[in-house]
């Protein structure tokens, strides 16, 4: 299978090279292997740190308390700095930038966790390369060890990628301690992360970044879960980003679990109370339990409840049944005025759409599949 959709995260010690500044000579060369994708048809999401890093690099290096307000005060400086280099190293591939700061609150609350991923595929669909960081300049516990590591495999969830590269200063995971053990030997696959090797983990080396193998570890974890490969790997290996998606034996592979779909909408599952209820037509109950199709307004005879775009929902049959459980990307109110209609008249109805499917698939887990 080729990969269709690939998130890099990049740490500080890959683009500073170990430095105290970026690596412009470096990061041109990530720069070129990821528009070698984008030329090929493979869609790149770019989730970068470095932002402190090129703060202080701008600001030639002041002395500083280590406070958070210090810390936000450089990564506001350094944003800038940072997504301008990219916006031209990748202008000289011909491709266009856009840039998302989150915060894992932006994708614990359901409606903000919607608009980024609708941003997200509205930049892609328009082969503009999205460039996600932390937004440390407003975040207060979120500068923390490990904090890129995790939000690159939520972005990795959030736009669907079937694989996720996870480029460090490490060549990949290894069976012990190679910075006090010339034994060591790199694992190259891993299928199952357990207690003993979440033991062999280790934390940050380098000291640049926030980041450690455990937390890599971490978001291999997160994002296999989710039915996305996952690659650990040294961002200075040559043509590393190609020879990872080219599927060749660099670095650390994580295989995805063995029922990754559900394991994806187990959130969905154990998330929030629901808050109203849909009731479909036969068609609709057919479409959506026995052939895993999105539910569509044209199906839905009423809506119950009162609730916001992003509310989890039942879906039920014209008896009651509840046969799925989903999130709504239309309000209550939104949804009883094209309840019946065709999807195509949203727009003309609501002023405004937000997609077609009412509740899509991906957002929906089949409670009864009888």
């Amino acid at each position: 299978m080729t990969y269709q959709r690939v998130v890099v995260k990049l740490g500080t010690s890959v683009l500073t090279s170990g430095s105290t500044k970026l690596d412009k000579a470096h990061m041109v060369e990530l720069a070129r292997q990821m528009s070698v994708l984008v030329r090929s048809g493979i869609e790149v999401v770019l989730c970068t740190s470095g932002a402190i890093a090129a703060g202080r690099e701008h600001l030639q290096y002041p002395i500083l308390p280590d406070t958070m307000p210090n810390k936000q005060l450089l990564a506001a400086v350094g944003q800038s700095q940072l997504i301008l280099a990219w916006s031209e190293l990748f202008s000289i591939y011909g491709l266009h930038v856009g840039q998302l700061l989150l915060t894992r609150a932006d994708l614990h609350d359901r409606e903000r966790y919607l608009n980024a991923r609708d941003t997200l595929n509205a930049l892609l669909d328009n082969n503009i390369i999205p460039i996600i960081n932390e937004n440390d300049a407003v975040a207060t516990n979120e500068i923390k060890v490990g904090d890129n590591d995790n939000l690159s495999a939520r972005a990795a969830l959030l736009c669907d990628a079937d694989l996720l590269v996870l480029l460090t200063d490490q060549i990949g995971l290894f069976d012990a301690d190679p910075r006090n053990n010339p034994d060591a030997k790199l694992i190259t696959s891993v299928v199952n992360i357990d207690d003993n090797l979440r033991l062999l983990a280790g934390g940050a080396v380098s000291g640049l970044g926030t980041g450690g193998m455990a937390t890599k570890l971490e978001a291999a974890d997160v994002a296999r879960r989710a039915g996305v490969e996952v690659v650990i790997a040294s961002g200075h290996f040559p043509d590393v980003i190609s020879k990872v998606v080219s599927k060749e034996s660099v670095g650390t592979h994580f295989s995805v679990t063995k029922n990754p779909l559900e394991s994806r909408k187990q959130w969905i599952l154990a998330g929030p109370a629901t808050e109203g209820r849909l009731i479909l037509d036969d068609g609709a109950c057919k479409a959506v339990v026995a052939n895993g199709r999105s539910l569509l307004s044209k199906g839905i005879v009423s809506v119950e409840g009162q609730f916001e775009r992003g509310a989890t929902v039942l879906i039920a049959d014209k008896s009651g049944h509840v046969l799925a459980k989903g999130m709504s990307r239309y309000c209550a109110k939104a949804l009883t005025m094209i309840a019946g209609k065709h999807s195509n008249e949203i727009e003309t109805i609501l002023g405004y759409d937000y997609g077609v499917a009412a509740i899509h698939r991906n957002d929906m887990v089949v409670l009864d599949s009888e």
